[in-house]
């Protein structure tokens, strides 16, 4: 929509290379990164004439492109643990990042932010909540603010009754009522362990102790998160539940750019509804505090153990509440190490790995 304003120098991809294919004839990036050497070689097959982008694959090759000399804002957007390292690359080559990876502040809050202060590097936020969080501190004092409400509109499952929890399926699990994402974003979504990922995310990227964070139900999905401030003042930030807008505020801050996007439909909608999380139906958000409560490598480890438990349930080797319980007791068997360098916690997200595998 803004070809004046962005050049595309870099583009990343795990398997559709037809996709990628159509993308790189339409935007002519230099580099690409893809996921193995077969991808790579695919790739190269479907692209005809000799004006070939130069193609790189693997962790390295991510890597690469997160740190590619002719960019100067890297949109990271890879899921999971994968975008640590990527996101450490990109911010020791100086380029600022727009966020939408939130494990890599899970992971490595700490280590990402202060690397981040040392390099003048700027962290845009991505996720449609944290975005809403950004927008609505700014012009206002750090010092002013009480409590972060981060809005989930409670995914397929919120009214679904705890006793049924045992019979979801991987299809019911699939079928959010409100956003279009990946299967494994969409199964967080229906834990609302995503939500317990921002939590931790929101910590680090807007220096607040998780004491300060609340989370509300909000079905609508209009309120994307809303600031309160110490005289009682409530700032709220409001949009059609689509992607758009973040993404663009993060790539275009401080500018708006023009989407001719329609507001929402205020007087159809007639009511926005707020409400607070079932625990025990979803016990993430717990998991979640209980990780910041612990900090150091404790985070890593619940992230891990998750990625696990979410691609055993993707391919059908645990059910629904398993997820719940893999986490859990990974993260209780974890001796946590304190104030971790990035050695340590890479160390403990294999071990969460193996942990949480065994388990299965």
């Amino acid at each position: 929509m803004h070809p004046e304003r962005f050049k595309i120098t870099a583009l990343t991809a795990a398997r559709n290379m037809v996709l990628l294919a159509r993308q790189i004839e339409e935007f002519n990036p230099g580099l690409i990164a893809v996921l193995d050497k077969e991808k790579a070689f695919e790739l190269s097959k479907i692209l005809q004439g000799n004006n070939k982008p130069e193609i790189v694959f693997g962790e390295a090759g991510f890597i690469e492109a997160a740190s590619y000399k002719n960019s100067n804002i890297v949109l990271l957007a890879m899921v999971g643990a994968a975008g640590l390292k990527p996101a450490l690359a990109a911010i020791e080559a100086k380029k600022h990042i727009a966020l939408a990876n939130k494990e890599t502040l899970v992971m490595a809050g700490e280590i990402v932010m202060a690397r981040a202060k040392a390099n003048q590097v700027s962290i845009l936020p991505v996720d449609s909540e944290h975005s809403a969080i950004f927008q609505c501190l700014m012009g206002n004092q750090q010092k002013d603010l009480k409590t972060i409400f981060l809005t989930a509109s409670g995914g397929p499952f919120r009214k679904k009754a705890f006793n049924t929890f045992k019979d979801i399926t991987l299809k019911d699990a699939l079928n959010h009522p409100t956003w279009n994402m990946g299967n494994k974003i969409t199964i967080d979504s229906a834990t609302m362990m995503n939500k317990g990922l921002e939590i931790i995310e929101a910590v680090h990227l807007f220096d607040v102790s998780h004491e300060k964070i609340e989370v509300l139900i909000h079905p609508q999905s209009i309120v994307h998160s809303m600031v309160g401030y110490k005289d009682g003042s409530v700032m709220a930030q409001m949009g059609q539940p689509d992607m758009k807008g973040a993404i663009s505020y993060a790539l275009s801050e401080p500018d708006r750019l023009d989407l001719q996007m329609d507001f929402p439909a205020f007087a159809d909608i007639g009511s926005l509804t707020f409400e607070k999380p079932d625990i025990k139906k979803f016990p993430s958000i717990e998991l979640a505090f209980q990780a910041c409560r612990q900090k150091g490598t404790m985070p890593a480890v619940m992230n891990a153990a998750n990625e696990v438990a979410v691609e055993a349930f993707l391919e059908k080797r645990i059910n629904f509440l398993d997820i719940f319980k893999l986490i859990s007791k990974t993260m209780e068997v974890h001796t946590c190490i304190d104030n971790p360098d990035l050695l340590s916690i890479i160390k403990a997200d294999i071990w969460a790995r193996e942990q949480a595998t065994s388990q299965i």
